[in-house]
């Protein structure tokens, strides 16, 4: 600081060192304001060229830099999108395999848009996690992946006015994001299928049974059987909840109840796989005696032994799409929701 000839400060910017400028020092060198300097070094309309040019000219002689979480709070932005799943337990596992696939889509379509992702884990139960992520300014919005008391979850995002966007059939006919596969039409790929393949008694091990991804899923098996003629009968109808014990489980619950039975379409890649454990421990040979087509086609579908004959969802792409949309909604308010199609992929269990 140092004073004029009436002893008044005079402010002065010394430029020993050329770095460590601020905004407010730009403007002072280009005698504009700090708004103008903000507009100019990003490339706003607003700004004439001439202008643009001498406020980028010293902003990179004194080696000026961006501050970015300065200027995203400035912004009220964090460039930071909650990816929402349950807390099952402590740590990812197995059963956790179509999750961490859709993650990676979604962290590759938010990585393409400048955007990070935090992994949020909630209580199905707990009501206020969307407002204090929101309300902390730590992230601008939600991929909702919960299935359990999904409606309660998008009620209460949609009440606090979060933007989000959710994976699976939307219930209602509520104004919001979704992607969701044509769960319809892949239950009914499955079932004519195993139809075509001569199957006469088709099983249906489905999700659980109030979901509605699940109960499509068994519609279109369920029509794809009335038109052949079939019959739909209760003993070859069961459910899990997608884990591989549940899917053993349920296996083994219709090889009781229908011993006869040929074929079964499950729900899940996880849950088909641990079918076929507990088909093959009651003696019985995939595909010869029983054939088995699954849903999704996770990785690790082509690497089963037999590999296994899948309904897939392309699920890389679907999270991906997750990741735009959202953003979409972020940058322009436009709300879209996508039918992702499905498609038969033969393998050796069926």
């Amino acid at each position: 600081m140092v004073y004029n000839a009436t002893g008044c400060k005079k402010e002065v910017i010394l430029m020993r060192s050329k770095s460590a400028l601020t905004i407010a020092d730009i403007a002072r060198l280009a005698n504009v304001s700090k708004s103008t300097v903000s507009r100019a070094l990003n490339d706003s309309p607003l700004i004439g060229q001439e202008t643009k040019e001498r406020v980028r000219a010293i902003a990179q002689e004194y080696n000026f830099c961006i501050n970015a979480p300065a200027r995203q709070l400035s912004l009220k932005q964090s460039k930071t999108i909650a990816f929402v799943t349950h807390a099952y337990h402590n740590e990812f596992t197995v059963n956790d395999l179509f999750v961490l696939e859709i993650m990676s889509g979604v962290s590759h379509g938010l990585y393409a848009n400048g955007y990070d992702m935090m992994v949020v884990y909630v209580n199905p139960r707990e009501s206020r996690w969307a407002s204090q992520y929101l309300n902390s300014g730590r992230v601008d919005g939600f991929i909702l992946m919960t299935s359990a008391r999904k409606p309660q979850h998008i009620h209460e995002l949609l009440e606090i006015g979060a933007p989000f966007i959710v994976w699976g059939v939307p219930p209602g006919d509520q104004n919001y994001c979704s992607v969701t596969g044509d769960n319809f039409n892949g239950g009914r790929l499955a079932a004519e299928y195993l139809i075509r393949s001569g199957r006469k008694r088709i099983a249906f091990l489905g999700g659980p049974a109030n979901e509605s991804e699940v109960q499509l899923r068994y519609a279109g098996y369920k029509a794809a059987l009335q038109a052949a003629g079939m019959s739909i009968e209760p003993g070859l109808i069961a459910h899990g909840d997608y884990t591989i014990a549940s899917g053993e489980a349920a296996m083994k619950q219709l090889l009781e109840r229908s011993p006869d039975l040929d074929a079964v379409f499950v729900n899940s890649d996880l849950m088909a796989i641990a079918a076929m454990k507990a088909i093959r421990e009651k003696g019985r040979r995939i595909p010869d005696d029983i054939g088995v087509v699954g849903y999704d086609d996770l990785s690790i579908a082509e690497l089963n032994n037999p590999p296994l004959t899948t309904i897939r969802q392309n699920i890389p792409q679907a999270g991906r799409l997750l990741a735009q949309n959202l953003i979409q909604q972020l940058q322009t308010g436009v709300l879209c929701s996508v039918t992702m199609p499905v498609e038969l992929v033969v393998r050796a269990s069926a």
